[in-house]
């Protein structure tokens, strides 16, 4: 459900499927084949400037939503791509591995959950070794389960939430800083949330609002290397997160109606903020937190 010409000038409220949208449980971690109406990644309208010629990327949560977009996105710039993903998620991940090859890039897929720090190790060095180095690190992937109560709220999910979101990101940077060289990216992704909690999204507001403060202090630390670290805050977002548990299924039909362009974002519309902090185009950027938020603003 790709417009015809992104680059086109045009209405941005009408430019994608505003509310209502029928209800549509999935179970965790959900599928993008399986959404109505289906994201756009870019599968159709990205199209690359070889922004990020040569480049080597690993992203995490690449099956779909906004991972996927900036695989995409990252390969028809030039870049060869490591997908991580969880096994479930294999389906989806098969799609974008067509598409980067499509673009003449390499694509090698790692499968695993990054909410385990042996694995995260294993994803870096091997990443590494596939593409021959690495030079970006997009880290996307992010658990979202909606609770109305705290008394509600388990240990299990809050570990669950912190480790997928925060504990897999400083485990990854850590393991690949040692191997970026000068000139590196890292781009973190938080959220509107980090700003602007949701009462059913205590614990994934809270890791979001860590990722923003982590990424301004790493991006500190590691400036004298040459290395940048930014992130990226998305509002509401058209991705399986929602309706497999990131959204009660009674918020799915008006999701990303109370955004003052009156509807979600697509993920194809985040990929080009992605490319930009990756690229040498930002090279003066670092510390720096980018609102994709449809006019909810960030701070």
């Amino acid at each position: 459900m790709a417009t015809e010409n992104q680059y086109a000038m045009q209405d941005p409220t009408k430019q994608y499927p505003q509310p209502p949208f029928p209800k549509q449980p999935q179970p965790v971690p959900g599928l993008a084949q399986k959404m109505d109406p289906k994201p756009d990644h870019g599968e159709d309208s990205y199209k690359g400037f070889g922004r990020l010629a040569g480049r080597k990327a690993l992203i995490t949560g690449a099956d779909s939503g906004i991972g996927r977009a900036a695989a995409i996105a990252f390969a028809r710039e030039g870049a060869d791509i490591v997908l991580n993903y969880l096994p479930s998620e294999e389906e989806d991940a098969r799609e974008v591995v067509g598409l980067i090859e499509a673009a003449g890039r390499k694509a090698v897929c790692l499968p695993g959950s990054i909410a385990d720090e042996a694995f995260c190790k294993a994803l870096v060095s091997k990443a590494h070794e596939a593409l021959g180095g690495l030079d970006i690190l997009a880290l996307v992937g992010g658990h979202q389960q909606a609770c109305e109560n705290i008394e509600e709220l388990t240990t299990q999910q809050f570990d669950e939430t912190f480790k997928t979101n925060v504990y897999s990101m400083f485990w990854l940077c850590k393991a690949a800083l040692p191997l970026l060289p000068p000139g590196a990216t890292i781009i973190n992704t938080a959220s509107i949330q980090s700003y602007q909690p949701s009462a059913s999204l205590l614990d994934y507001a809270s890791t979001k609002a860590a990722i923003v403060a982590f990424t301004h202090a790493l991006a500190k630390q590691v400036a004298k290397k040459g290395i940048r670290v930014n992130a990226v805050a998305p509002g509401p977002v058209w991705t399986p997160l929602q309706p497999s548990g990131g959204q009660p299924q009674d918020k799915i039909p008006q999701f990303g109606a109370t955004v003052p362009l009156g509807r979600p974002g697509q993920p194809a519309e985040l990929a080009s903020v992605y490319v930009l902090l990756a690229s040498q185009e930002s090279s003066f950027v670092t510390g720096e937190v980018y609102g994709v938020t449809g006019g909810n603003h960030l701070p």
